[in-house]
């Protein structure tokens, strides 16, 4: 069990991150499971990871110990891989060495040389996000994005309960402290009120991922709803076609989650000055509304759009994604 005190002033300091190196860490210990989750074996049998790279012997499989230098601190919602590499890279060569010693297998050549070390991970890891994580970046993104303003807005709601309660059964929150149910992690508890870090993530599923070393404790918990990242298009409904047209009926399709006209842009195939075009006419006609998030404008359906879809006859139900009843008990 890791419990992190959040006194009152370390509640308001509780933030939202989305990270490419934690969703790079969550995927590879998926493709180093002994049985690969029926969520991912899709992803994972198109997806490959050298057996002698430096990035799959560092990461340890469901139950290891992976160490933390590996996930920095991510300092917000952009999600910039060159920026987190270079952090990376920047890792003192003393807390590599730190933490390569809890490893039960040493990593010689990195523990020798880090800064070497390092900037061939670097490399290893820009490699496999390339070929493994980013064709579904987009989708993830707008996926982990919607699931910031959902979390977001209930932690404005109902305060620090209201957003920590219900993240994932691993964890509680009760008295000012939250708990992570780990039995098998030896990290120390975070008695100082240091904040946190929430990071959702679409490969973290079915358990939770802690880092409580560092300056500020992170969580990486999975977003709601994963599974959606890799369902077919949606297929828009002929009765909402004849009433808005189909491009209109395509984009509101898409808005299940907040996207930006950039990702409308690339899930629909229409331009960005088209999408654009429709967005305003949706706008107008109370279909749809536009928030700030960051430097970002998002757009999501209004109720009279989900009711219109609901109308339609194609509008899916919420399908959330439950964690099984086997739960990985370790920190990363």
């Amino acid at each position: 069990m890791v419990s992190i005190a959040l006194s009152a002033p370390a509640a308001t300091r509780i933030r939202f991150a989305v990270s490419c190196l934690w969703e790079v860490l969550a995927a590879v210990r998926i493709l180093r499971a002994p049985g690969v989750p029926a969520l991912y074996r899709d992803w994972a049998d198109r997806a490959h990871l050298p057996a002698d790279s430096l990035l799959a012997a560092l990461v340890a499989p469901p139950g290891g110990y992976t160490p933390d230098f590996l996930t920095p601190p991510p300092t917000g919602l952009a999600a910039d891989l060159p920026t987190e590499l270079a952090t990376l890279r920047a890792t003192p060569p003393e807390v590599v060495r730190a933490h390569l010693d809890l490893m039960p297998v040493p990593v010689a050549g990195l523990y020798a040389d880090p800064s070497a070390g390092l900037s061939r991970l670097s490399g290893e890891i820009e490699a496999f996000w390339h070929t493994a994580v980013a064709p579904t970046w987009p989708r993830m993104k707008a996926l982990l994005d919607a699931e910031v303003h959902h979390r977001a807005r209930r932690l404005a709601e109902e305060g620090t309960a209201g957003v920590l309660a219900d993240l994932h059964p691993q964890v509680t929150w009760h008295n000012g402290t939250l708990h992570i149910n780990q039995p098998h992690c030896a990290a120390a508890d975070v008695p100082t009120g240091s904040g946190l870090i929430l990071i959702p993530s679409v490969f973290v599923w079915p358990t939770v991922l802690s880092v409580s070393a560092g300056p500020v404790p992170q969580l990486a918990y999975p977003a709601r709803a994963a599974a959606t990242v890799w369902e077919p298009p949606p297929t828009v409904p002929d009765a909402l076609t004849a009433l808005i047209g189909r491009s209109r009926a395509r984009m509101l399709m898409e808005l299940a989650a907040p996207l930006s006209t950039t990702d409308l842009s690339h899930r629909t195939g229409i331009t960005p000055g088209g999408v654009s075009q429709h967005l305003t006419t949706l706008r107008a006609a109370g279909l749809v509304t536009t928030h700030r998030q960051g430097r970002s404008l998002l757009n999501t359906r209004t109720p009279t759009a989900e009711a219109l879809l609901t109308a339609a006859g194609n509008l899916p139900p919420p399908q959330p994604v439950r964690p099984e009843a086997h739960f990985r008990p370790d920190a990363h």
